[in-house]
């Protein structure tokens, strides 16, 4: 049976933003938590702002969403525990989370509070969902890869809540599998710090050589994503909630797409005043598959807004333009030669119409018309009749949402005059005179008199719809006294509207969080040892005779495993197979075929391959992409059945520290050398740059005879690999060691290590491995590992993330929200809750 319409879910960061959802047609909104979340450079909520904001979205009827969507650290958990305890009381309709330890907390506290797993927990399969089953997660939000057939089969299997993003920014790499910003710049996106590395342009380098690609620079900035052509039919597969991304957007963006996608259910809406608010162009993303020559457009990676046209001359202050948009003075222009790199903006000051589609332009006078020239692409970015019309939808008081209500109106001469507000929930709001009724002397009831005096709600979110008048014809009803009822019943329907059941926190028995753990000395048969991880075959010859423990095998797309695990056998190693990083439906054939060759251990990389191994009775390894940065996570996976986990490349020195301290080192293997895995992407940038081919069905597989790398402004190349499924992932082009946290490792009983290899082979990754052997065994120190020069120093070990002392830095404002006027009266008429004092609220 098809569901009622999806939730529209609005991104909101500030009071304005809120007020144009509320009132441009939004079902619910999603702010940041506090303090932790994944917006970074946005102001951040305080606590009495909040509770401000979940009343009012609540008396309009809107959902209240907190995005907690950021890792936790193992020294924050104390600090989030208490801040959730602030908070939980405040009514929030769900979290949004990403961390699983978090999921377990905040249901600690109590069982009854609704979260929501983030599109950052990477779900992409119905069996990551089922994986998360014993946490009570009531909604997914999926991620933005998936096409329509995808989504369709995973809400084929499960009847948990579905939410799919329906506009805004893409990300050219997987949530929550992005480590691009902490590899090149040190801040991570998975706690809110986005550098959004991917919209940078990049040289690319195919075979040592830099192939010409003319004005497409921007080889991983996706278009923007629209999907109004879609929604009907993600409705009618039975999606609960469609998500507007709004990182950094205006007040207008969140208004118009809030209205265009609600209005967009019912009848078609034109994207044209959506790219002129806010534009990288756009595109459908991956609803219909993938389509690696239109998901990026390359020429360009900001907000451009609608292009109209071109130049076809420059006047002096004018311009003769191309455009088939309805031109006005006011509006603005941007000129573009993305060849160049060119971009110059203007006001239009005048319109003459040429011919049906030609017109001459007048421009700011000041501007160096040199920078100007024909063939420029023109740009609509701003119109202020459309700007203008989306601030009054949430600024003028005739422009805002009313709530529909039933009044009902009984008495008779010698009782007492009661009056009810009901609205279409059935939520009542009571109220009755103090006086009894008289009978009427010279003005009897009139029905009219009395719905004009009831109606009078515009300081109210209510618009009486209809009056059931009970009252006797011959009573005489006090119109200042009709006034009062008014008022009190319109309070009382408030209250109502706005109240949610006590929400009682579990003081006395939350999830215990650990001390930590006493360290034992490490048995003689737990000695340090060193896996190896291994992207090409030929890499295999390279072991013989070295002293490495575990050999995972991690090939690329259309690679065979069976002769390299015999190899890796006949070598005196055990041999590991590694899954992809994401688990869509219908590629359960690479799981399967790892099944059949039956490794000695299997890495696992997502949670839909842990849900389908984990009865296989293989050896199961979870790798750094399950996120684990804290016990309690790092608890969970123990208890659902990994082996040994390898924590977060998101953490630093001391934060490895304090999750190896307080959960059981010795179940953990620690990456000591790699090239960090920055970028995972659906793209593929082989297809997209070296074929005419949209899907591998077309590419000619160019990532089988070539090896490509991109080149950031700093001269470093990032080699680029696909994996079992054509998925591309960039690497950072420089290694990094954590060889100086050998010895803190070993105290903290870590006794297993990785050396990750990329493209290296032969004597040259023969002598890396050794180096590495030697330093765990005592062979080799520290200093002469790292001060060796040859392949480790040429190939830029660095200290690394892991070495990193740094401590998280919040870049976010806080608390400066003022509370606009408007709220505040709606707030102190309607509830009596504007205080300075955040507990009067709760």
């Amino acid at each position: 049976m098809l569901k009622s319409n999806p939730e529209i879910l609005a991104p909101v960061g500030t009071w304005d933003m809120c007020l144009a959802a509320v009132h441009n047609g939004a079902d619910a909104i999603y702010a940041g938590m506090p303090g932790f979340n994944a917006r970074g450079r946005t102001e951040t909520l305080s606590l009495e702002n909040l509770a401000h904001m979940v009343a009012y979205c609540h008396l309009y009827g809107v959902k209240v969403f907190l995005a907690f969507n950021v890792l936790i650290f193992e020294q924050e958990l104390n600090e989030v525990r208490a801040l959730l305890q602030d908070i939980m009381p405040l009514a929030i309709d769900a979290f949004i989370v990403q961390d699983i330890g978090l999921v377990r907390l905040i249901k600690s506290l109590n069982p009854e509070q609704v979260v929501h797993a983030s599109t950052q927990m990477t779900v992409t399969c119905a069996e990551a969902i089922a994986c998360t089953s014993n946490l009570d997660i009531s909604r997914y939000v999926l991620a933005r890869e998936l096409s329509l057939t995808e989504i369709q089969a995973i809400r084929s299997a499960t009847e948990k809540e579905l939410e799919v993003f329906v506009h805004g920014a893409l990300c050219v790499s997987y949530s929550g599998q992005c480590l691009t910003s902490e590899s090149l710049g040190g801040r991570s996106a998975n706690r809110g710090q986005c550098a959004q590395s991917c919209r940078l342009p990049y040289e690319v380098i195919v075979d040592g050589k830099v192939i010409e690609l003319g004005a497409k620079r921007y080889v991983v900035s996706p278009k923007d994503l629209c999907s109004l052509e879609e929604i009907n039919t993600l409705k009618e597969i039975g999606i609960d909630s469609f998500k507007i991304e709004g990182r950094l957007k205006s007040p207008e963006y969140v208004g118009a797409t809030s209205r265009a996608y609600k209005n967009g259910l019912q009848e078609a809406q034109h994207p044209e005043d959506l790219a002129v608010i806010y534009s990288r162009d756009f595109f459908s993303g991956w609803l219909h598959g993938v389509d690696h020559q239109k998901l990026v457009r390359g020429d360009f990676s900001s907000n451009s807004g609608l292009e109209i046209g071109v130049i076809i001359a420059v006047e002096h202050s004018a311009l003769i333009i191309t455009s088939t948009y309805p031109l006005k003075n006011g509006q603005g222009l941007l000129f573009m030669d993305p060849l160049h790199d060119v971009r110059v903006g203007s006001p239009i000051y005048s319109v003459e119409k040429i011919h049906s589609n030609t017109f001459r332009i007048g421009i700011d006078h000041k501007l160096d018309l040199t920078s100007i020239k024909a063939h420029m692409l023109v740009f609509l970015n701003s119109a202020p009749e459309i700007e203008k019309s989306l601030k009054a939808s949430y600024t003028q008081r005739d422009h805002l949402k009313r709530i529909p209500i039933q009044a009902v109106l009984s008495g008779a001469v010698g009782e007492l005059l009661h009056l009810q507000f009901i609205d279409q929930d059935g939520r009542m709001g009571c109220a009755e005179s103090e006086e009894v009724l008289s009978l009427a002397q010279k003005s009897p009831v009139s029905y009219e008199r009395t719905f004009e005096e009831l109606s009078a709600l515009s300081a109210t979110p209510y618009l009486l719809s209809t009056l059931d008048l009970q009252v006797d014809s011959s009573c005489f009803i006090n119109q200042r006294s009709l006034r009062k009822l008014r008022q009190v019943a319109s309070q009382q329907l408030s209250q109502a509207r706005c109240e949610r059941s006590a929400l009682t926190l579990n003081h006395s028995n939350p999830l215990q969080l650990k001390a930590p753990l006493e360290k034992k000395k490490i048995k003689e048969t737990q000695s340090p040892r060193l896996s190896v991880l291994l992207r090409e075959e030929a890499q295999i010859e390279s072991l013989k005779g070295l002293n490495v423990a575990n050999v995972y095998l991690d090939f690329e797309y259309g690679k065979h495993y069976e002769r390299a695990i015999d190899r890796v056998r006949e070598l005196g190693f055990k041999a590991g197979l590694a899954t992809t990083r994401i688990l869509k439906p219908k590629e359960l054939g690479h799981l399967n075929y790892i099944k059949r060759l039956k490794p000695d251990l299997v890495l696992v990389r997502n949670l839909g391959a842990f849900e389908y191994l984990k009865s296989s009775g293989l050896t199961l390894v979870g790798d750094f992409s399950l996120n684990i940065t804290n016990s309690i996570t790092a608890d969970w996976f123990f208890n659902q059945g990994l082996q040994t986990l390898t924590p977060s490349y998101d953490l630093n020195q001391e934060q490895l520290a304090a999750l190896l301290e307080h959960s059981h080192g010795s179940a953990f293997e620690v990456t000591i050398h790699q090239y960090m895995p920055a970028f995972h992407m659906e793209h593929c940038v082989f297809a997209s740059c070296l074929s005419t081919g949209s899907s591998w069905r077309d590419c000619g597989k160019p990532c089988e005879k070539h090896r490509v790398e991109l080149r950031t402004s700093d001269g470093t190349l990032h080699p680029l690999k696909a994996d079992a499924e054509c998925r591309n992932t960039m690497f950072n082009g420089k290694a990094q060691s954590a060889a100086r946290l050998l010895p803190s490792l070993l105290a903290l009983d870590v006794y297993r290590f990785r050396f990750e290899a990329l493209f290296e082979t032969g004597d040259e990754l023969a002598r890396k491995i050794s180096s590495y052997t030697d330093l765990i065994t005592g062979n080799l120190s520290i200093d002469q590992l790292l001060a060796q020069s040859g392949a480790l120093e040429q190939y830029g070990v660095s200290n690394g993330q892991l070495l990193s002392i740094r401590t998280y830095q919040d870049r976010k404002k806080q608390g400066g929200l003022v509370l606009p006027t408007q709220v505040r009266d709606v707030l102190e008429k309607e509830l009596s809750i504007v205080s300075t004092d955040a507990d009067s609220i709760a």
